[in-house]
């Protein structure tokens, strides 16, 4: 991996020289937009809509629209007095329970790595965090845009967890919410069951990309000048009219392929004879 960012943590008096890489990278089949008839690649343009001309990125920069339809242009230098205080470190502001972030907030994350002689207060601030059971609410400016994060551990690093600002939160408005639905205690129970029954640990490894793998084998087949005959799609069933037959018959399939999938171990409280006997590890708390 490639560092995208060097800075540091600012945890009181005590500074941590870091990188930033990216946590995560999105796997998905590229395409280019081309001409049907030769495969030739579409280019693009940058054309002025006043005058015509093609214009070279050098001589491009940002404009504001205003409600008048009127255009404000902004320079390079207006964008440099901004008060990005934080361009270069990631200061901490408070410490919290994890579980009082809601996820929503959440927008991508980042693993940080101590540069230089960052190694000691970085390992010391992450046991520090670890045993706190709380993650750090932060302050960092990344692509000249300033945002809230969390600072947690995982697998005995940081990750640095970018979140949106309060007013980016779209309030849900939907009218079911004003609608007085009536749920019987029946058919909650039978829901619960349903939960029940489908219930496990979560083991992220089970599931995959099953339409990048089948648009994969796709393009495969198209390179081997195979004929391709797409799949059938199957229809969508509407929606149930009996609530309770649909809960039930759930429950019941349910049931049917939990019974014919081997049994997953369950997490219990107490240790095995070779668990005892292995060396104890250290534990690391998932955000929520």
């Amino acid at each position: 991996m490639r560092s995208i960012w060097k800075g540091a943590i600012s945890f009181g008096l005590v500074t941590i020289p870091v990188k930033l890489y990216s946590a995560t990278e999105q796997k998905d089949v590229s395409f280019h937009q081309v001409h049907r008839e030769d495969g030739g690649r579409i280019r693009y343009k940058r054309v002025c809509t006043l005058d015509g001309e093609e214009v070279q990125y050098a001589d491009i920069a940002k404009g504001y629209e205003l409600a008048s339809g009127e255009m404000v242009v902004l320079t390079d230098e207006d964008f440099e007095g901004l008060p990005l205080t934080t361009s270069r470190r990631i200061d901490v502001l408070q410490f919290a329970p994890a579980e009082q972030i809601d996820p929503i907030y959440f927008a991508k994350s980042y693993y940080l790595e101590p540069d230089a002689q960052g190694a000691k207060p970085y390992v010391l601030l992450r046991n520090a965090l670890e045993s706190s059971g709380q993650v750090a609410v932060v302050k960092v400016a990344l692509r000249q845009r300033e945002s809230l994060a969390t600072l947690r551990v995982r697998d005995g690093v940081f990750v640095l967890e970018t979140m949106l600002w309060p007013d980016e939160i779209r309030t849900p408005d939907f009218g079911f919410l004003e609608e007085d639905i009536e749920v019987r205690a029946q058919e909650l129970k039978m829901a619960e069951s349903l939960i029940t029954t489908m219930e496990s640990d979560f083991d992220p490894s089970e599931y995959h990309d099953t339409y990048r793998e089948a648009l994969q084998q796709v393009i495969e087949a198209k390179v081997a000048g195979k004929e391709v005959i797409p799949a059938q799609e199957e229809e969508e069933g509407g929606p149930a009219v009996d609530l309770m037959a649909a809960l039930r018959a759930s429950v019941e399939a349910a049931k049917r392929e939990r019974e014919g999938a081997p049994a997953k171990p369950k997490k219990t409280a107490g240790k095995s004879k070779s668990e005892e006997k292995a060396p104890a590890k250290r534990k690391t708390r998932k955000s929520a």
